[in-house]
């Protein structure tokens, strides 16, 4: 999710599970190719495992881009072609493409042809008036004919005229049974379904028709959802970390990052749904937004924000 899940919100969600894999912010191939690759790809091995999402429509770019990404150390590269916004119209990639398969199929063959890491597909089920089974059936088939074994599938089609991305997110309705006609008609493949999952138990349901979750927005606004999955999907007994714990294991990581003139509120926005429908919640959100934005703030504002619920929680208690 661009500008979300950035490598300090990485780190962080790997505290909640040592298992699920992780996606970067998607990075356009022009971006890796004609900037500064190396800052754009830094990421720290704690991360693993991680997907690195590029954007792009030119084969021999996503190429290059795809060597840079398993050289630095990504586990799988995925090609994002259902993002809606504006900006990823004009350079022709993300939703856009749902509408020239050949050309994703081309991208993805130029890719794989030159790593030893697996390439996916992110789309939507549709775009604009091509929103039908038909059409996606064609589009996987197309993309799955140049060796793709695996697509994410956001089940809203994406509305590129007349709708911003956020309510590109939230209007075209959910349509999960056009994913699951995409499983039935191409058994074979690894489908994984996204959009609106709120909680990884209730979505447990989906795996006797799908083969994968990706939960997104949810996992950054109430990211505390995510501590069971080690056990609810990959059968781990590890106890996940009390969200107290998780705190204080970030605030380690932010001490070394500051050291590292990393910018505080880089780091703690990415934490302010921690305790999301918890006693405290709103305070704690407010007090990290008041207090991180002054140059002289370091990492004692997590060990103060932490005060501050666990004094919420304990007067609700003798109260009730």
């Amino acid at each position: 999710m661009m500008d979300w899940t950035d490598r300090h919100d990485r780190v962080f969600l790997r505290l909640l599970s040592k298992n699920m894999l992780l996606y970067t912010e998607m990075i356009t191939s022009k971006a890796l190719k004609f900037g500064d690759s190396k800052k754009l790809l830094a990421h720290s091995p704690r991360e693993h495992p991680v997907a690195l999402q590029i954007g792009g429509s030119e084969p021999h770019e996503m190429a290059y881009a795809a060597q840079l990404g398993e050289d630095a150390g990504y586990q799988e590269l995925n090609i994002n072609v259902g993002c809606p916004s504006s900006r990823v119209q004009s350079g022709m990639f993300g939703a856009c493409l749902m509408r020239e398969p050949h050309t994703v199929a081309e991208c993805f063959h130029a890719m794989q042809k030159v790593v030893n890491i697996p390439v996916t597909i992110k789309c939507r089920i549709g775009v604009d008036e091509n929103d039908d089974l038909e059409s996606l059936v064609t589009f996987i088939d197309t993309v799955a004919s140049a060796g793709c074994s695996t697509f994410i599938i956001h089940a809203r089609k994406a509305i590129l005229s007349g709708l911003s991305p956020k309510e590109n997110r939230e209007i075209p309705p959910l349509n999960y049974e056009r994913v699951y006609e995409v499983k039935r008609h191409f058994p074979q493949l690894h489908i994984i379904i996204n959009g609106g999952i709120k909680d990884p138990k209730s979505a447990l349901s989906m795996l006797e028709k799908v083969d994968g979750i990706m939960v997104g927005r949810e996992a950054y606004q109430n990211p505390y959802i995510l501590s069971a999955i080690d056990r609810l999907y990959y059968g781990k007994e590890q106890k996940p970390l009390s969200r107290f714990d998780v705190l204080d294991e970030y605030s380690n990581y932010i001490q070394q990052q500051l050291a590292q003139g990393v910018a505080l509120q880089h780091m703690t926005r990415h934490i302010l749904g921690l305790f999301k429908g918890e006693i405290g919640g709103k305070v704690f959100r407010r007090f990290l937004s008041e207090n991180t934005h002054n140059k002289n703030s370091g990492s004692e504002i997590i060990l103060n924000a932490k005060k501050i619920v666990m004094n919420a929680q304990k007067k609700s208690a003798l109260h009730s």
